[in-house]
């Protein structure tokens, strides 16, 4: 009678799984509006919260520009750098009527914090790193107010902001599309989701770019043109001249840009950007999938009359899973290499470079190449993160350990062949002096 009472049980359970997998199938990303994630209803701990918190207890006001609204005072108290703008001219925001060749989004960033700008938009759109729930969408009207209210966005920003662009949970993306002349994309002619990973030939369509990248081609600074009857044919082929407007300095000879906290958008605040978007979501990833894999895991335990840290091989493997991706995209496997030199043309390379840490020797992970790779030292700086030192403690075992068999030359796998001895030896020395926390096989000495 136990016996089958138990099988009951199991069935039951296994339903319940094939109804969880489907409705994830169905709706192509993870179950977030239920526990363990509650994406909708859980407190978030993310910058903007923290600011809101703040302007809500009155310990400070923002100030008010007539040109750009509260822009300058946030960026002031996120410690967002101006160099950071870039500028996309596509129209790819909810505020996509005024957004123009001539009026481009501006966009400006730090480690964990995405704010942005449009000139004569009702609002500034955010998006923020919450260490546990990842991708907090939020707007604030762009109209002048005693007591200034970030208003957190749910599912609007979610259609966009969660898919297989994202890690099929709430994340940021970078997008690069063929533009035409109005800044509409083109969408027959293809568009790309961007980061370390893609080629420059496939980059920023749609948006502006300046600085100096020697004769590597990218989809910068120009608009498509299309054969057809008519420019308005949406299904002709679209053609895109990618040596047009190639190593620009600055924007005066494509737009105004006196009403933009600077005239550029900056080459390196993009590549920037790319990473840190996708890595961003990988640890989010990682932080989701944990969590979920041991909701049910404390699920079977209790059906079964199991101790309640029993983890299956199956859970464990859920956790490596993810936890693989995420070392493989912050060691920059399949990173698209230079064949040129790549110059900024702001202050924004020094901007981020000072922010270290770095080790006894001076150096560290925020450290540029520029010339064969985007980092001197491939390993991402958001490491660092506050979302990092959040993962679940299994999770960031599992980050940790494989790291380790990378850096100490345990797995010579051509997948990390890009990574000297030199290299392995460096990111690890560094994460030494520099990461705290780290696990006590961190401590051994580096292989020779």
């Amino acid at each position: 009678m136990a016996r089958h009472r138990r099988w009951r049980v199991l069935a039951g359970v296994l339903g319940a799984v094939i109804v969880i997998l489907s409705g994830m199938q169905a709706r192509a990303d993870l179950p977030i509006e239920s526990e363990p994630i509650s994406y909708l209803a859980a407190p978030v701990d993310d910058p903007i919260a923290r600011l809101q918190k703040r302007l809500d207890a009155g310990e400070l006001a923002l100030s008010y520009d007539k040109t750009h609204g509260y822009l300058p005072a946030v960026l002031d108290q996120l410690k967002i750098p101006k160099s950071s703008q870039v500028l996309v001219f596509s129209k790819t925001s909810f505020q996509h009527a005024k957004i123009s060749r001539t009026r481009p989004r501006a966009l400006y960033f730090n480690d964990s914090t995405y704010v942005g700008w449009v000139d004569g938009g009702d609002a500034l759109e955010f998006s923020a790193v919450d260490p546990r729930q990842g991708a907090i969408f939020y707007l604030l009207d762009q109209d002048a107010d005693e007591k200034p209210v970030f208003r957190r966005q749910t599912h609007e920003c979610l259609q966009c902001h969660v898919s297989s662009k994202t890690q099929e949970i709430p994340g940021h993306f970078v997008r690069s599309v063929v533009p035409d002349r109005t800044g509409s994309p083109i969408y027959n002619a293809g568009t790309f989701v961007t980061n370390h990973e893609s080629p420059l030939n496939e980059r920023w369509g749609g948006w502006y770019v300046t600085g100096t990248h020697g004769a590597q081609t990218h989809m910068r600074n120009v608009t498509a043109s299309i054969s057809g009857n008519s420019p308005s044919d949406r299904n002709a082929p679209a053609r895109l001249d990618t040596k047009a407007g190639a190593n620009l300095r600055d924007l005066s000879d494509r737009l105004n840009t006196k009403p933009y906290l600077t005239g550029h958008s900056d080459i390196v605040a993009l590549m920037a950007l790319e990473h840190q978007t996708q890595m961003h979501n990988f640890i989010a990833l990682v932080n989701y999938q944990t969590r979920l894999a041991m909701h049910y895991q404390a699920g079977m335990n209790k059906s079964f009359d199991e101790p309640a840290s029993t983890i299956s091989e199956g859970t464990r493997k859920r956790i490596e899973s993810a936890a693989e991706k995420l070392v493989r995209y912050m060691l920059f496997v399949d990173e698209a290499p230079l064949s040129a030199p790549i110059s900024g043309s702001t202050s924004y390379a020094t901007d981020f470079t000072k922010l270290g840490p770095r080790d006894a020797r001076g150096r560290s992970l925020r450290d540029f190449d520029l010339k064969r790779r985007m980092f001197t030292y491939p390993c991402s700086y958001l490491i660092y993160s506050e979302a990092f030192d959040a993962l679940p403690k299994l999770a960031k075992e599992a980050v940790y350990r494989r790291l380790w068999e990378v850096l100490r030359g345990k797995d010579q796998s051509t997948e990390f062949a890009h990574l000297s001895s030199e290299d392995r030896r460096a990111i690890l020395e560094i994460l030494r002096e520099t990461k705290p926390r780290l696990p006590d096989y961190f401590r051994a000495p580096p292989a020779r």
